[in-house]
């Protein structure tokens, strides 16, 4: 990969960065006169090298010759995030800091939300550029609009980095389903679905070094639930995810298209985690899986399928639906169907706790649900039948999608993402899918129940191998 990005340009300011990645945050575009640095402010893209944002602000920073500093703001609490999201945040954010040492760009730990700390960090160290990277959620998105708010007219853009087409470029608009979006994207992969050059070792020294890191003291500012453990199948930061990339390509992609539904079988890439922390680039993922094409056709355009297609679908039902987490966000015809059926009677009542430790009739529902509680990853496609049942087992769909988005975010490694919302609201809310025959509860919500997972997989193998405690009946 090295070698592919110093093919590229020997860096980033001789490459031929494409604009359509970068947007204005704010009206002025030009630097301060007297700018001492450049700050990359660090949130969603949490890797050195295939990272848009930071090569954005090292282009700026090299052509200005100034100074190049990074800065990632610590806050004590987001949404359902628990001890397992942050050590896994914090783990894989002690590399990136070590990584910049050795580029000789000073990595800051900022404690706090952005409003509170940005703004003096901007002023204290002369900051002539800010760039930020891109999330289409609401609170990400509020930390951006109250740093605007506080900073004088001048500060800068934000980049994509997360996307391989940008989000505002692949469509100006909501889009309706995966066959809306997907002639869009696939039209513009050639131009953006490039090699990245690298990031170097930074020429200009800052005139003062970041201040050491008190990891301990990070850890003890986190108001979080510390009873959700780390897991030990999947080891944080950039290196150990392209490692779970290789492996992925030299062990699971031959079997990707044709067994990526059987939750029994190894077949998925398991990026999940690395992606949505922002450690692996999903373009880093395709421009690596694509080289296998010629062997192993089906598995590599499945793999596209899913995390460029899909991911981004997602990714722009987030950005222009600013209902993306909640049943009100769903189609007319969706949200009509389900006020039909909200009375319609449950074959089981459960509460949040019940669903939470597995408890239910469904041995196969406790199963996924153990495996996400126990692992932070559930298979992906038990994630649709776990999610479907939810809406058939409690009191309406808006406290169903409450529980899944809830039981989601707390546990899932990948929690919090455009993606889980998405396949929340897909599971109940048909979102970016058809309507389907009419029936009790679901109305015509696509449907699924145990009999058909039975015959896509053997269930018993799966249900034995997460064990659930049989509720006392």
């Amino acid at each position: 990969m090295r070698e592919a990005r110093r093919r590229a340009a020997p860096s980033v300011r001789e490459f031929k960065y494409n604009k359509k990645r970068v947007r204005l945050v704010s009206q002025g575009s030009d630097l301060k006169d007297d700018a001492r640095c450049i700050l990359y402010w660090m949130s969603r893209d949490q890797r050195v090298q295939d990272n848009w944002a930071f090569l954005y602000a090292q282009r700026l920073a090299l052509k200005q010759e100034l100074p190049l500093h990074i800065c990632f703001c610590l806050v004590p609490k987001f949404l359902d995030a628990t001890i397992r999201h942050y050590d896994f945040m914090l783990r894989g954010l002690q590399e990136v800091a070590e990584e910049c040492s050795e580029l000789n760009i000073p990595f800051h730990l900022l404690l706090g939300y952005a409003k509170d700390v940005l703004p003096t960090f901007v002023v204290e160290h002369g900051v002539g550029g800010l760039v930020t990277d891109f999330c289409p959620l609401r609170l990400p998105r509020q930390w951006v609009e109250d740093v605007r708010e506080r900073l004088p007219d001048d500060q800068g853009p934000f980049v994509d980095a997360h996307n391989i087409v940008p989000c505002w470029v692949a469509s100006p608009k909501q889009e309706y389903s995966a066959r809306t979006i997907r002639g869009k994207i696939h039209a513009q992969l050639p131009e953006f679905l490039t090699e990245f050059p690298p990031v170097i070792r930074h020429p200009y020294p800052p005139s003062c070094p970041a201040e050491p890191i008190a990891w301990e003291a990070c850890y003890s500012s986190l108001q979080v639930d510390r009873t959700v453990k780390e897991v030990e199948w999947a080891t944080p930061g950039t290196a150990t995810g392209l490692s779970v990339l290789q492996s992925f390509i030299a062990e699971r992609l031959k079997s990707f298209g044709s067994h990526r539904n059987d939750p029994n079988k190894a077949a998925l890439s398991n990026l999940s985690p690395w992606f949505h922390f922002g450690q692996v680039s999903t373009q880093r993922a395709i421009l690596e899986v694509q080289k296998h094409r010629g062997k192993y056709k089906e598995s590599v355009d499945a793999f596209i399928e899913e995390a460029v297609v899909r991911r981004e679908l997602a990714e722009n039902f987030c950005y222009y639906n600013e209902n993306y987490d909640s049943v009100q966000g769903a189609y007319d015809w969706a949200q009509t169907t389900l006020k039909l059926h909200a009375k319609d009677k449950r074959p089981f009542l459960y509460k949040l706790q019940e669903l939470e430790q597995g408890a239910t009739h469904d041995p196969l529902w406790n199963a996924a649900q153990l495996q996400m509680v126990r692992e932070g990853k559930m298979h992906g496609f038990l994630r649709m039948y776990w999610a479907k049942k939810i809406l058939e087992w409690t009191r309406s769909p808006e406290e169903a999608l409450q529980f899944a988005i809830y039981l989601n975010d707390r546990y899932e490694l990948d929690g919090r993402d455009p993606n889980g919302y998405v396949g929340c609201l897909w599971s109940i809310c048909g979102i970016h899918d058809q309507g389907w025959a009419e029936r009790a509860i679901f109305g015509k919500i696509r449907y699924m129940n145990y009999a058909g997972c039975k015959r896509k997989f053997d269930v018993g193998q799966f249900e034995r191998r997460y064990a659930p405690h049989t509720p006392s009946q």
